[in-house]
């Protein structure tokens, strides 16, 4: 399960918006792919299909697809937004991740 803080959720439900997305409809796709200075990199972005392979997941009113190869670097995480000083965008709570990188876009188990 992936879970969506509400910071997230209006973050989301905003940019799903302004992209042409319908949140109520379409999914937030949230993925791994290797890369990123400690291995293994977040992918996030918005679709209106679901993959044959897809898991999904509704939390806090957003339908959330993960491939299952992802599913397993995921499962636990808490996505939120952050907008504070120390910079904008979605952060990837992991509980899975052993280390981080600083920006906390990659990480690796």
């Amino acid at each position: 399960m992936i879970k969506v803080s509400d910071t997230a959720k209006k973050k989301i439900i905003d940019l799903m918006t302004d992209d042409g997305f319908d949140a109520a409809n379409d999914y937030v796709r949230v993925g791994v792919k290797s890369g990123g200075c400690s291995g293994l990199s977040y992918d996030l972005k918005f679709d209106k299909t679901k993959g044959d392979d897809d898991k999904i997941f509704v939390d806090n009113d957003i339908q959330i697809a993960v491939e299952k190869k992802s599913f397993l670097y995921l499962a636990g995480t808490i996505l939120e937004f952050s907008g504070g000083l120390n910079g904008k965008g979605f952060v990837f709570n992991n509980p899975n991740a052993s280390r981080t990188c600083g920006c906390g876009e990659s990480f690796s188990l």
